[in-house]
């Protein structure tokens, strides 16, 4: 673990301390391979790739056993920190090592499919909002709610508005770390960091993405993520 460093204006924190227990597999997800790389490797090399961001805070598990012999361990824009039982816990824990930044990014580890544009659009927010904002996509699908504790349906949600929330988002230091701080009593409902913003009363800018960034979270989701780095990669010339 390393010290606060002063970093300039923008830096990153990925979230990377949990098990991945959904995934059913002993390895945490973020350590599968996929395209001959592991799932974090990918999800990292995008960020580093864009010379915006200065730094990348890395909140690991204080157990484990594979960030070190990824050879990014040894970049130097990549500073480790332990996390926590959870994501709201893991930020916290690099926010400490924020330093004088600006602005801060956070992106999941297990989204590896980010294209370097969408990345580009949501830092443009930098120059000119309060508050942030984040990449979501709206909802196509019907949504239905279910009655409580039970598996039967109680009615259909409208879909107008709604939008399915993604990662990168991207937020003023400060105010982030204000709006932690305040709702740190209600963190088990905080799933993401705009959530924080929220509570507080502010709203984040919606940034249209894109489907194919997804957060592999099943088994099935691997394959599919597979097929949509190749097809990244293959429009990206990589």
């Amino acid at each position: 673990m390393n010290n606060p460093i002063s970093y300039s204006r923008i830096i990153a924190i990925v979230p990377s301390a949990g098990t991945g227990s959904r995934m059913r597999s002993e390895c945490p997800k973020q350590y599968l391979h996929i395209c001959g790389k592991t799932i974090l490797e990918h999800s990292l090399t995008v960020l580093l790739n864009n010379k915006q961001i200065q730094h990348i805070i890395v909140a690991i598990h204080p157990k484990d056993t594979h960030f070190n012999h990824l050879p990014l361990a040894k970049n130097i824009r990549i500073t480790t920190v332990y996390g926590g039982l959870s994501r709201f816990d893991s930020v916290i824990a690099a926010l400490k090592m924020a330093g004088s930044a600006k602005w801060v990014l956070i992106h999941d580890a297990v989204r590896p499919c980010i294209y370097p544009e969408d990345l580009c659009r949501l830092l443009t927010l930098t120059s000119y909002s309060r508050v942030g904002g984040i990449l979501a996509v709206p909802i196509n699908d019907t949504i239905k709610c279910a009655l409580i504790g039970s598996n039967y349906i109680s009615h259909t949600v409208s879909r107008n508005n709604l939008w399915q929330a993604l990662t990168p988002q991207v937020f003023p230091l400060q105010l982030l770390q204000t709006c932690l701080s305040k709702v740190s009593n209600k963190k088990n409902k905080i799933t993401d960091e705009a959530t924080a913003l929220e509570f507080c009363g502010f709203h984040p800018e919606i940034l249209h993405g894109r489907r194919d960034n997804l957060k592999i979270t099943e088994p099935e989701d691997l394959a599919l993520a597979q097929l949509y780095l190749m097809e990244r990669d293959k429009k990206l010339g990589i």
